[in-house]
């Protein structure tokens, strides 16, 4: 089994305010941690730039171009109060395109088993037309519209374990009964979206919302009771992951409480549906985990677990 894991280091040219959650050495002790040894098997590589193209699976053409005409060449720009772009927003969002879209050719081909896309900003906020919380393109979303559109894939699946809801990849994919979407997270919480009666006009989308100090075993039955049985019913040739680390129980956003384990134990659960369906592929995407020890703990999880360790 190989795991493919991209990254670039022009993600750590985008630039937040002092004291933003959303800052470069997230990804820097991602890149800390999958240095030790026990990640030697990892296949390293850089993502490329995305295209236009690819946006445009999921985005506005008129939304990519005007977020490319204000993109600042000096200081920082505020899209609203909690999301903001500085002169190495632009590129580091057009390399988690690249590199969603990468880690998804390279399974789909079958040159690797499965793939983690280390990248920052995050994208499963990001709706059709609009920027939102830290997030400017979905690359989940696109990831998913470019296996379809390139391997002609029935059914994909994106499956979200970051705290907040990705409410981004539920508005893309609300009216495509090719796409499920599911999703743990807390609520209530930013951005208030994620309802489980919000099902999409096809039945497709599974939200499985958790309260404040649900923890390990409310977590584990959400994705037991509510997410797994769908996703095998769906039986998706393709699981793409919005892997956020934010539900640890160290993170400062929210209060879930989660142990890094889960993270490795919902990645295994994940691979089983994908092993009966799929061929074993799965596309992992890093969005959020904003307290860099439970940051390093959960990926390390996640991708020990991709690694079939």
């Amino acid at each position: 089994m190989t795991t493919l894991l991209l990254t670039h280091p022009a993600c750590l040219d985008h630039a937040t305010p002092p004291g933003h959650p959303e800052r470069a050495d997230r990804l820097r002790a991602v890149g800390e941690v999958l240095g030790e040894d026990r990640f030697n098997a990892l296949v390293r590589g850089e993502a490329p730039e995305g295209s236009l193209d690819s946006v445009t699976l999921c985005h506005g053409e008129h939304y990519v171009g005007e977020l490319r005409h204000i993109a600042p060449s000096s200081g920082l720009i505020y899209i609203d109060g909690d999301t903001s772009m500085s002169p190495g927003t632009w590129e580091a969002v057009m390399r988690g395109v690249g590199g969603a879209v990468t880690a998804t050719d390279a399974v789909m081909s079958g040159s690797h088993d499965n793939a983690f896309v280390a990248i920052r900003p995050p994208g499963h906020h990001a709706e059709i037309n609009k920027p939102m919380g830290f997030c400017f393109f979905d690359n989940a979303a696109i990831a998913a519209r470019h296996a379809q559109r390139k391997y002609g894939i029935a059914r994909a699946a994106v499956v979200d374990f970051d705290v907040h809801h990705g409410n981004g990849t539920q508005e893309i994919f609300w009216a495509d009964p090719t796409v499920m979407y599911c999703s743990t997270h807390q609520m209530p919480l930013f951005p208030g979206t994620g309802a489980s009666g919000e099902r999409g006009e096809h039945d497709t989308i599974v939200n499985a919302p958790l309260a404040s100090e649900d923890g390990s075993a409310k977590f584990r039955s959400a994705f037991e009771n509510m997410i797994l049985p769908q996703l095998r019913k769906f039986s998706p040739e393709l699981i793409i992951v919005s892997a956020g680390f934010d539900a640890h129980f160290r993170d400062p956003l929210a209060s879930l409480n989660l142990q890094a384990e889960d993270f490795g134990w919902v990645t295994r659960q994940l691979m089983d549906v994908a092993y009966s369906s799929a061929s074993g592929r799965i596309v992992s995407v890093l969005e959020g985990g904003y307290d860099l020890q439970g940051l390093k703990e959960s990926v390390a999880s996640h991708v020990t677990a991709l690694m079939g360790a």
